[in-house]
């Protein structure tokens, strides 16, 4: 019998805490966030972080692990993921993974796989020769290479077009051989993985709220500390510390502070939703605008539970 993982994903705003805070009541499952920026210490209201009395009566992982001054990747995650999903295993308790960082979620599904470190003087090169010529020719160059490679990147993708030809270049091997080889937790357990989604104009109602909460909140006090620090790379990417820094600059006012961070978190939730939709083992739930999250984590439990059985015969 294989020991279960569920994944609760989705694009932010759609009601994911709430929800995965009743299914982890029910189930008597531990929660993992799955957030590339949750990690941070001191970004509390700029990432949304589940509030306290959540926390409190539901034991989560991976939410303020690192001072935003630290650089966290995708293998760091996965890594330190691994970890708790074994710890939690341990306990008898069902993980259950929640949050909408794509990335994160197939290195942990699917693994990560070990090719070449990053190459600076080659993937300089490549850049230089895609900005004189156009990212088009990298991309005939990588089909020629990799074409399975090539059908899963867009072409004018050229961070991950330039990655893949990278690790051709280095290793003689296409990334595609490399990522047959990863292993992840859908290999080893039972890996049930939940969407959770609204319709378009509720998500991005959703949003603007959201927003219009996180600056009556203390946004701009919180992001006035975080410019005190040298932030890492990775925790300067987060939502929100561009759009309020230009108002902090005096560039522009609040209201046009809040106008950019609402458009471009309705993009993000778009590209979080482009991100996912291939993937075909998702099974998606979609909720009203007049639905409770009880009753939506209820719908999911149903689903879950036959998984659950299936995977006990």
């Amino acid at each position: 019998m294989k020991e279960s993982i569920i994944f609760l994903i989705g694009p932010t705003a759609a009601g994911k805490t709430t929800v995965s805070y009743f299914l982890a009541k029910k189930l008597d499952a531990h929660i993992i966030s799955c957030d590339s920026m949750q990690v941070y210490k001191g970004m509390n209201i700029l990432t949304s972080k589940p509030p306290l009395k959540i926390i409190r009566k539901i034991p989560h992982y991976l939410i303020d692990v690192i001072p935003p001054t630290k650089e966290y990747s995708c293998a760091d995650y996965t890594k330190d993921a691994l970890k708790k999903i074994k710890h939690i295993l341990s306990l008898a308790k069902i993980p259950l993974v929640v949050g909408g960082s794509g990335l994160y979620v197939k290195a942990l599904v699917d693994g990560i796989f070990s090719g070449p470190g990053r190459d600076d003087k080659l993937r300089k090169n490549l850049y230089n020769e895609a900005e004189k010529k156009g990212p088009g020719v990298l991309y005939e160059r990588l089909k020629r290479l990799d074409i399975e490679a090539a059908s899963k990147i867009n072409p004018n993708d050229a961070r991950r077009i330039v990655r893949a030809l990278e690790v051709y270049v280095l290793t003689k091997r296409t990334i595609t051989d490399f990522k047959k080889e990863a292993s992840g937790l859908s290999k080893k357990y039972n890996v049930i993985i939940i969407g959770l989604n609204r319709e378009r104009q509720d998500l991005y109602s959703r949003i603007d709220d959201r927003v219009e909460e996180m600056f009556r909140e203390g946004l701009v006090d919180e992001i006035k500390c975080l410019s005190k620090l040298k932030l890492s790379q990775s925790a300067s990417q987060a939502l929100g510390i561009k759009e309020v820094a230009g108002f902090l600059k005096k560039e522009y006012d609040i209201e046009e502070a809040k106008r950019l961070l609402k458009r471009n978190t309705r993009r993000f939730a778009k590209r979080q939703l482009t991100w996912f939709r291939p993937d075909k083992r998702i099974e998606w739930f979609e909720m009203s605008y007049e639905e409770m999250p009880q009753q939506v984590a209820e719908r999911i439990i149903k689903y879950v539970e036959t998984k659950l059985v299936k995977s006990r015969v």
